[in-house]
């Protein structure tokens, strides 16, 4: 294990495609931990091996690997760029001491960039920017530094100027040490060599403006550079380190990552700039006796402490628990979970390495490591050593937005299907298992349609079992607006005892929300006592059953005011059914009407698409309730109805071109528009 300064970790973050996962294929066989350079499409990456990904072409989990590069030990983090899988980038720069922010010098800019810059920005995580992709067609360096600076809150500071774009891109000026670095095409080998003449101007204009913007980071580099009008090459490294580490500045570089071009450079400046866990902010927690805040320092001779930040379900193998170490050193003992209050068992520690572990005797502060089998520890999960317990703030979930009802694609197979779903839900948190009471659907909710027919494909291959999803039925219910008095007669004569009981009955409506309401207003011993409960036994399963499309009623008052009873026919059973038959003849005529569940949305996007969302709300026949602002977004806050936004993800994801978010809670039930109510009444008479 080396000492803690000589570890780096690092998130390699972007929206999808532009090129993350080459680079960390890039990266590993520059630094030699590969014999071969993998490629993403020709399914040879050993950062994306599940099958879900080389089908796809795309991360979908995030995975782990770790190289050296002189005398220091990197761990990288191979994190998703599409929106349905955004959760493992969140947690990656949660644990994370630094990233590579990768974008595309063709694309630049998107509009799903801004959601990984604000993940950065948001934890003033130190970042280095790679513009990817130089050698292609339309490549723009220029164009993609000004779509940085202003589209995004990250400032960044050119070190490494491409010779050339497209397929003259050859090499890279190296602003800080001012020279030149050519790229052998075949190996990607750099070889340095002169500044080209037609540069030059260019170079030392660059130079300049890097030894301001450096300097502007620290007042005893401004008085240095205002008092001599420039800043020596230690000057300008140290304090372009200290920027970076301290988040202010992000460097620049430029390369290809599928050819392996810019790579050897990258790797120098990621030892460089980027922080080693004792350059970042002690990691703050609680006492789970106490509550009191506790600060763990990331050193080796501290009590251990460390965060899950992934589970993995396999088959055979069992549970893989992956965790980030913050303090102290851990080996092959056990030790305390303190999120759950319960010690854990670990017979080796291993190294994550693409698909592939690696066995190691200990961790300290910075490691990504994983255990396998254990029994309670789950993602968010703090551990450390039993006799110095913290507890760490859990790493919180991005919160489903689309729903489905799920079953199994061949009958017989409910049990083996929601048992892998438990697994499933384990390893990944943005998953929901719930099951709606009224329609009994079990309903499986996550990030994206893409996101839940995934699982699905991951489900058939490691559990064998098919999983079908449809759109969940929304849960209507019934009510009255009319009042009625009925009788409910049952006499049945067969030999022998017979069955008699009559029920007179009040019924009318009751406020939205009130629920359900029986009183008993029988006199004289119409009906004896022990026989009342049974009306309102036979009136609640008469309401269960509804009477225009099935759906329970609610908010109904129902007052039992007369009867009769037969000393020998009566009884419990037939006083049921007489309450039963009395609240269907009467509800028929109290003017029954159709409500549905009724959302409340909070939708996030950019300022500018705030017209087409609100445009798009009322015709969901939504309504807009208020609206907030914050500095780059603003959030309407709406109730709409639920039939309305069951495919709402796709749709925002459309309006706003991936910039929205939106969460919904259910508000209320409201009486469905009678168009609309006659299609859903006329679908479920016809179902019947």
């Amino acid at each position: 294990m080396l000492d803690t300064k000589q570890i780096r970790n690092v998130a390699l973050l972007g929206h999808g495609k532009c090129g993350k996962t080459s680079l960390a294929e890039a990266l590993l066989f520059t630094a030699g931990k590969t014999n071969r350079l993998g490629k993403v499409d020709d399914g040879s990456s050993c950062m994306d091996f599940d099958p879900e990904e080389i089908k796809h072409k795309a991360t979908i989990n995030s995975s782990f690997n770790t190289y050296n590069w002189n005398k220091h030990e990197i761990y990288l983090i191979d994190t998703p760029g599409d929106d349905n899988f955004i959760n493992e980038s969140v947690f990656a720069s949660q644990v994370a001491d630094s990233a590579i922010f990768t974008i595309g010098a063709v694309l630049g800019v998107k509009n799903q960039t801004e959601k990984f810059s604000s993940l950065i920005e948001e934890r003033n995580l130190p970042t280095l920017i790679f513009i990817n992709k130089m050698d292609r067609e339309r490549a723009n360096f220029e164009a993609t530094i000004a779509g940085i600076k202003d589209k995004l809150a990250l400032k960044p500071a050119i070190v490494h100027l491409p010779i050339g774009a497209e397929n003259n891109f050859k090499g890279v000026v190296d602003i800080v040490r001012n020279k030149a670095f050519l790229f052998d095409s075949d190996t990607g080998k750099v070889k340095e060599s002169e500044i080209p003449n037609e540069m030059a101007a260019t170079v030392a204009n660059h130079r300049e403006e890097l030894m301001e913007t450096v300097a502007e980071t620290n007042d005893e580099l401004i008085e240095k550079f205002l008092e001599d009008g420039i800043l020596s090459d230690d000057d300008l490294r140290q304090g372009l380190r200290n920027a970076v580490r301290r988040g202010t500045l992000c460097p620049v570089a430029a390369g290809v990552a599928t050819a392996n071009l810019g790579t050897e450079l990258l790797l120098e400046m990621i030892n460089d700039y980027l922080p080693s866990p004792q350059d970042r902010p002690s990691q703050v927690g609680t006492d789970p006796k106490n509550e009191e805040v506790i600060e763990r320092q990331p050193t080796t001779d501290a009590p251990f402490s460390a965060l899950v930040l992934k589970t993995m379900a396999d088959p055979y193998a069992g549970r893989l628990t992956i965790f980030r170490v913050y303090s102290g050193t851990i080996t092959a003992e056990s030790f305390q979970n303190s999120s759950k209050e319960c010690s854990e068992k670990i017979s080796q520690l291993l190294v994550l390495e693409g698909k592939e572990q690696r066995p190691i005797d200990s961790a300290g502060p910075g490691m990504i490591v994983a255990v396998t089998k254990l029994k309670e520890t789950v993602t968010g999960d703090t551990i450390c050593t039993a006799s110095a317990p913290v507890i760490y703030d859990r790493l919180v979930a991005v919160a489903p937005s689309i729903s489905y009802a799920v079953t199994p694609a061949e009958k017989g197979d409910e049990d083996k299907l929601f048992s892998s779903l438990n697994k499933i839900l384990e390893e990944d948190p943005t998953l929901l298992l719930s099951r709606e009471p009224q329609t009994n659907e079990i309903i499986l909710s996550g990030v994206g349609q893409i996101h839940l027919e995934v699982i699905g494909e991951k489900i058939k291959r490691k559990f064998g079992v098919g999983l079908a999803l449809k759109l969940p039925k929304v849960p209507y219910k019934e009510t009255i607006k009319g009042k009625t008095r009925v009788q409910g007669k049952h006499k049945k004569q067969t030999g022998g005892h017979g069955q008699f009981a009559e029920s007179w009955i009040e019924i009318e409506p009751l406020p939205r929300g009130t629920g359900f309401q029986f009183e008993d207003r029988i006199v004289g011993g119409a009906i004896p006592k022990t026989y009342i409960p049974a009306v309102e036994k036979g009136v609640l399963e008469a309401m269960e059953g509804g009477i225009l499309a099935g759906a329970p009623l609610i908010d109904i008052k129902v007052a039992l005011v007369d009867g009769s009873f037969h000393a020998v026919d009566s009884s419990e059973m037939a006083f049921k059914i007489s309450g039963a038959m009395a609240f269907r003849t009467g509800a028929k005529d109290c003017l029954p009407i159709l409500l549905e569940p009724i959302m409340v949305m909070k939708i996030k996007m950019p300022k500018e698409c705030v017209g087409d969302v609100i445009g798009d709300l009322n015709g969901r026949r939504g309504r807009v309730l208020g609206m907030d602002s914050e500095p780059k977004c603003e959030i309407i806050n709406a109730q709409v109805p639920m039939a309305e936004i069951q495919r709402y993800t796709m749709d925002l994801t459309s309006i706003t071109g991936g910039r929205g978010q939106f969460s919904t809670d259910f508000s209320h039930y409201e009486e469905v528009p009678a168009q609309l109510a006659d299609k859903v009444i006329a679908a479920a008479q016809a179902k019947e």
